[in-house]
């Protein structure tokens, strides 16, 4: 199944993962020595960072506080908020908030003190180096941002890019499932789905790697096994906690392996129709399944255990339960199933099909080829 490609794991420098960390954050960044810190937010979150703020300014430390960013970020939005604050002299970026501010603050940290422009940072391996130190801390168990390399941006020709670079994983991240907790319903699960299929994607890929396979097998599990109880009580520090931790593994699996054809095909329904990136993949995963499982029917049966599936007579038949299993999630989170349900109109699958075939990056990662025809259909059979 695998092809041979090199591992190749950046890390961030230092992890801490648990109920109330961000205390532990607060004392970390005063002990660095940090005179000027740029945080990037959201305003939901203000209130339960207040005590953090606090602590900071108690010590001396000079906040600049930015809750912008609002939906997934566009290459206008991060050159306004890099001209805001390029006079400012600020030695940490940190980011708390779901995947976009974290997206947002990682090409903030980079950009600040660097010469490069935007547009010559996109793809991979371009960004040259970071200067300022970088902390993210999610606020959604979702896009695993927090431990990738990746921050993806949308164009000014509504194209999402991506920007890939060893230097925008974070030096520390701090991963308190407490600030998942005020998390509506509707986007803890799109968001827990998204991370499930960083999981599934990064198992099933053509360059899988045993190494990166734990990771994505135990965040599948954890994911399976305690999405719908954090959906429907998002009060269970419990599950919240789980969810969170297979966010995370998720997120492990984006740099060495990355997704592959559910994100690739996600990509134009949110550039085109600004559905958040999570549902996007929850609306396209089991049909991208159904079409990928016959390629790798070993990968997708073993995808169907981590899911709580029990083993069938063949694989096939083992993978197939993994589909359904997945459906049934979708369907027990509330979330749309259908293209249609988010009115998106039928006529545009051509060229949702057109613009998803130029993310070459991925698609070159899906255990099978996707072609033009594949790709109509498959938006068809989501429709």
């Amino acid at each position: 199944m695998s092809a041979a490609r090199m591992l190749k794991i950046n890390f961030p420098g230092k992890l801490v993962f648990g109920n109330g960390v961000l205390a532990q954050l607060a004392e970390d960044v005063v002990a660095q020595g940090s005179k000027t810190v740029i945080i990037m937010t959201i305003k939901p979150l203000l209130e339960s960072l207040a005590d953090f703020f606090a602590h900071l300014e108690g010590k001396g430390v000079e906040l600049l506080v930015d809750t912008t960013i609002e939906q997934e970020p566009s290459f206008a939005d991060f050159k306004n908020i890099l001209e805001q604050y390029r006079p400012v002299q600020a030695d940490t970026v940190i980011g708390i908030g779901g995947g976009s501010v974290l997206d947002v603050a990682k090409l903030v940290a980079a950009q600040l003190s660097g010469s490069q422009s935007l547009e010559e940072i996109v793809g991979n391996g371009l960004l040259q180096g970071r200067s300022v130190r970088l902390i993210c801390a999610p606020s959604t168990a979702g896009t695993g941002s927090e431990v990738s390399p990746n921050a993806i941006l949308v164009d000014d020709d509504n194209q999402k890019k991506g920007i890939i670079s060893p230097f925008l994983v974070p030096d520390a991240v701090y991963v308190d499932p407490l600030l998942t907790l005020g998390v509506p319903p509707a986007i803890t699960a799109a968001t827990g789905l998204d991370a499930l299929t960083h999981c599934l994607e990064a198992y099933t890929n053509k360059f899988s790697q045993p190494f990166i396979d734990m990771y994505a097998f135990e965040g599948m599990r954890l994911i399976a096994a305690n999405l719908v109880e954090a959906v429907r009580n998002g009060k269970n520090e419990q599950a919240r906690s789980e969810v969170a931790m297979g966010s995370m593994l998720g997120g492990f699996c984006l740099g060495p392996v990355n997704t592959a054809a559910v994100h690739a095909l996600s990509y134009p329904l949110g550039s085109m129709f600004h559905l958040p990136h999570g549902l996007s993949n929850a609306l396209l995963l089991p049909y991208v399944m159904e079409f990928n499982y016959s390629a790798a029917p070993k990968k997708y049966a073993e995808v169907a255990i981590a899911l709580g599936c029990s083993r069938q007579d063949s694989d096939e038949e083992t993978a197939k339960a993994g589909i359904a299993k997945v459906r049934e999630l979708i369907e027990a989170c509330g979330i749309p199933a259908r293209l249609r349900d988010v009115d998106i109109p039928k006529e545009a699958i051509p060229q949702m099909a057109e613009d998803a075939l130029k993310i070459t990056r991925l698609l070159i990662n899906n255990p099978r080829e996707v072609t033009l025809p594949d790709a109509i259909n498959l938006f068809n059979a989501a429709y």
